[in-house]
């Protein structure tokens, strides 16, 4: 059974979507399998163990950063004996306004800086950052400078935590670009329209139960709406439009597996006002109705 976290268990400060924490896990004290509706970037700090990651384990060391994304199931797995010590930073994609990147003259989304170096499902864990030496010790004297003001919460802390965020994720995305290991992994370069495609995806993936209107990813993407059509449909096969229902329904379709919310909460969730055409959209794209696939899955 999957343990689904919520914000509001980790993330009291009513100011801020945001918590840090500094964790210590052995064979004995292991969390369950389980996601949540928040982005969780990780720094393992010291300590070797397996990452369970969508099933999948993947080896990860001291120096390893990467970032889990709402909804991915993950923990972790250790050999008896061994310890690992991790930083969770917990955040939403509203901790950083639009506003405040254009008056720091930030051109790019806030999203492109989180999801940038985790953009392949298929490599992520290949695509995971290890740093060293210097670089290590930079990004672990950011993250425990954010860690001290989250936790002394002096004057002016909400300030500079979303200022070190946004510089943390900046270096992050730096270090992701120069890493020698990425590069040997990744020969080939993506091209520009897959690059934006996955950006875009990304971003809905992240926003899904939102109001996600196509003049808003023209603005934030810098493209106009008849190019962000034809470059998505010939990358993916599909519209935008249509990517965004698969992404919701694919939600709708996890919520209706691990809870017993109403079919109208659940659209709802998703980010469907008209229960009823969530009822004939699951029904088009599952090939059966919500409360049907529940019953057949439960």
């Amino acid at each position: 059974m999957v343990n689904q976290l919520r914000r509001s268990q980790f993330m009291n400060d009513a100011n801020i979507p945001f918590a840090m924490t500094r964790c210590f896990h052995d064979d004995h004290n292991m969390p369950t399998d389980h996601s949540h509706d928040f982005i969780e970037l990780v720094y393992l700090v010291s300590g070797n163990a397996d990452h369970v990651f969508e099933g999948e384990a993947y080896p990860i060391k001291a120096g390893d950063v990467f970032i889990i994304n709402p909804g991915e199931v993950h923990t972790y797995r250790t050999l008896p004996g061994e310890r690992i010590e991790i930083i969770n930073c917990l955040f939403t994609p509203e901790l950083i306004h639009e506003s405040l990147l254009k008056e720091l003259g930030v051109s790019q989304s806030m999203d492109y800086f989180y999801v940038h170096p985790f953009l392949d499902k298929r490599e992520r864990f290949h695509h995971r950052l290890n740093l060293h030496s210097a670089a290590a010790g930079r990004v672990l004297q950011l993250m425990e400078s954010i860690m001290a003001e989250w936790e002394n919460r002096r004057s002016g802390y909400l300030t500079v935590i979303k200022l070190q965020m946004l510089q943390l994720l900046i270096v992050l995305s730096r270090y992701y670009g120069t890493s020698s290991n990425v590069k040997k992994r990744s020969p080939r370069v993506a091209s520009e329209h897959s690059l934006l495609v996955r950006r875009i995806t990304g971003f809905l993936e992240r926003h899904f139960d939102k109001k996600l209107a196509i003049t808003t990813l023209c603005e934030m993407f810098n493209i106009s709406s008849r190019q962000l059509n034809r470059v998505f449909k010939q990358e993916t096969g599909v519209t935008v439009t249509e990517r965004i229902h698969q992404i919701r329904i694919d939600r709708a379709k996890q919520y209706l597996d691990e809870g017993d919310d109403k079919v109208i909460h659940v659209a709802q969730r998703v980010g469907y006002e008209d229960p009823a055409f969530f009822t004939q959209l699951f029904r088009r794209l599952v090939g059966c109705p919500p409360g049907q696939y529940r019953d057949r899955n439960g």
